[in-house]
């Protein structure tokens, strides 16, 4: 090829593609800002208008929709709105008993209270938003601790994930053998711990039944109903405590081969059975309670770095909450957790247990 024909074919390209980016833009510029439009609308029936490609998009996302999250009318609904703000704030503290084989001695820990308050903005199934903490003013701790969950729910089941941790101390309340327990109020910082779990599973009376609605801000349960669901757990601890900083007479009577140290370090597999109900007691108000325990395998150590064991696996997880809805539009709830994993060996047990308390309100709403 000639340089002459090689720049005419370089050319003809460009000039090509140049034709190709201006027709995609006259497209959406018809399509979106055209005058017979009259405005940009994103609404569903508007989008599919738009080509072939946005009408497949938006059946596929109506089948999914339909099949993922389609409930019977007389028990569940919608708000019939896509955005919703919420004021949240949030409060959470850790508990720590442990109980020795030996002499039935026993030794709890509580930690002081963690407080967040924030703003979140939601379009349907995402939300963004900022906590800042609060501690402080409420008497709890001035040092925020890291404390993370997400939940994903549809009709069918439910994905949840969960991390927590405490690095910045804890105080042990309660110490002594049977019949001699006394109460203590002792500030214990050589702690450094945390846990995650994720969990998938799946409701059984889902056409029903809304875990969204008494959770999650999410549905309008409108006819009280419960449902079983069942699912798989996937969890880890990381526990370290170093009671060798108290003084002589604060120290715990500890096993004398821990050295007044003690740490942990597992994963767990398990099975996740549970039941939830709904009462919708009065029209716009729902009492929702959950409750499963998970019971499977751990392996890991205890005490003993690198020798790892296998032994059985319990925990479990309650919620109960208090909703109501104001004309669809506000909405107010308080939501109340507590998970608890049960560590034992047999020099003792410890059940570590995360409780927290959370207080909503918010507004739902539509922008077109």
């Amino acid at each position: 090829m000639t340089r002459k024909k090689a720049t005419e074919k370089r050319r003809h390209d460009t000039g090509t593609l140049l034709r190709g980016l201006a027709l995609t833009l006259l497209f959406m510029w018809g399509s979106i800002l055209a005058p017979k439009a009259g405005a940009i609308s994103f609404a569903l029936d508007s989008i599919a208008e738009w080509g072939k490609f946005p009408r497949f998009c938006v059946n596929v996302y109506r089948w999914g929709d339909k099949f993922f999250n389609s409930y019977d009318s007389t028990y569940v609904q919608g708000s019939g709105k896509r955005w919703n703000i919420k004021l949240k704030g949030d409060s959470w503290v850790d508990v720590y008993d442990f109980k020795f084989a030996t002499d039935g001695y026993r030794m709890a820990m509580l930690s002081r209270p963690s407080t967040t308050a924030g703003f979140y903005l939601s379009y349907m199934a995402v939300s963004v938003g900022y906590d800042m903490n609060i501690s402080k003013y409420f008497g709890g701790s001035s040092e925020a601790r890291k404390r993370f969950n997400a939940q994903f729910n549809c009709s069918l089941f439910a994905a949840e994930y969960s991390f927590n941790t405490n690095n910045i101390g804890t105080t042990i309340v309660r110490m002594g053998p049977p019949g001699e327990t006394r109460h203590t109020h002792i500030d214990f910082r050589g702690i450094d711990t945390n846990s995650w779990a994720i969990s998938l599973y799946y409701f059984f009376n889902h056409k029903h039944y809304s875990q969204g609605a008494a959770f999650y801000y999410s549905k309008i349960q409108m006819r009280s109903s419960g449902t079983v669901y069942a699912g798989l757990q996937f969890s880890g601890q990381q526990f370290n405590f170093d009671f060798s900083e108290l003084n002589v007479d604060e120290q715990p009577r500890l096993p004398e081969a821990w050295d007044q140290h003690y740490s942990v370090r597992n994963k767990n597999y398990g099975l996740k059975v549970g039941y939830a109900y709904n009462w919708v007691f009065h029209p716009g108000w729902t009492l929702g309670v959950s409750a499963a325990p998970v019971v499977g395998l751990r392996k890991g150590y205890i005490n003993i770095p690198g020798e790892n064991g296998n032994s059985f696996f319990l925990s479990g997880q309650m919620r109960a909450s208090l909703v109501y809805n104001l004309k669809r539009k506000w909405f107010f709830g308080i939501v109340g957790r507590a998970d608890s994993d049960m560590i034992y060996d047999k020099e003792h047990s410890l059940i570590a247990s995360n409780l927290s308390m959370e207080i909503s309100a918010g507004f739902r709403f539509d922008l077109w």
